[in-house]
């Protein structure tokens, strides 16, 4: 396993932090991904357990994993013949508190929102 990279202020200004933090929410926009993760926050699962919860196909759940492991989101943790996934990071966990509170706040705005529709 590699650590997750941490970058001091001065390489995070030069490597385009705003570029960095889109890239975040650009994946976090994806449903599939955003239900994984809300989903990891009760504990780690397996790829058969994110197929119930999600119903999608072992192939989709297992490529956004990909996606979410490959970008520092989420960690595997093989057991035998089965591999176990959780959020790497505690302050993902935190992010997505965060937003449930700010849509509990701003519900009737971001419902009428027309400009971003929710396609699956």
């Amino acid at each position: 396993m590699n650590p997750i990279e941490i970058l001091d202020q001065d390489s995070l200004a030069s490597s385009n932090r705003l570029e960095l933090t889109l890239k975040l929410f650009r994946g976090l926009s994806d449903p599939t991904r955003l239900t994984i993760l809300e989903v990891l926050r009760n504990g780690e699962l397996r790829v058969i357990d994110l197929e119930k919860i999600t119903g999608r196909t072992q192939s989709t759940v297992s490529t956004h994993l990909a996606c979410l492991r490959d970008c520092g989101l989420i960690h595997a943790r093989p057991a035998g013949r089965e591999t176990f996934y959780s959020l790497a990071d505690e302050r993902m966990e935190d992010l997505l508190l965060m937003a449930d509170d700010v849509v509990v706040r701003i519900a009737n705005k971001v419902r009428d929102c027309r400009k971003y529709e929710v396609s699956e």
